[in-house]
């Protein structure tokens, strides 16, 4: 997947170990909602990565013991696809958190 189109695309910003501790601690009960399969890392994938993080803002994305990609190429593509930050990567599950200004006060995440 050539990630290089018309413009070049950067992962959001960079978290500090603090905001990553309390991303972590909302995303513990969080359930996958984006799977990547045995196609790998699709514009489907990506698309579908940068449409629930508008929703939820924090996701959490589950790589599946048939994808291609590795986790860690998994993660690096998908936060910069999405342009989001990557908090954490535990077993075959990312965590993945982007900003949504236009999302409703009571929903969004503040960070500390």
């Amino acid at each position: 997947m050539d990630m290089t189109d018309k413009k070049e695309k950067k992962a959001g910003p960079e978290l500090n170990s603090r905001q990553k501790k309390f991303l972590k601690g909302l995303g513990h009960s969080l359930s996958p909602v984006v799977a990547v399969g045995k196609e790998g890392l699709s514009e489907k994938i990506i698309t579908a990565t940068v449409l629930e993080l508008n929703r939820h803002e924090l996701i959490k994305v589950k790589v599946g013991k048939s994808s291609p990609a590795s986790r860690q190429e998994t993660a690096d593509v998908l936060s910069t696809g999405s342009e989001s930050s990557l908090v954490q990567i535990i077993g075959k599950t990312i965590l993945l958190y982007k900003k949504n200004p236009k999302l409703d006060k009571n929903k969004q995440i503040r960070l500390p």
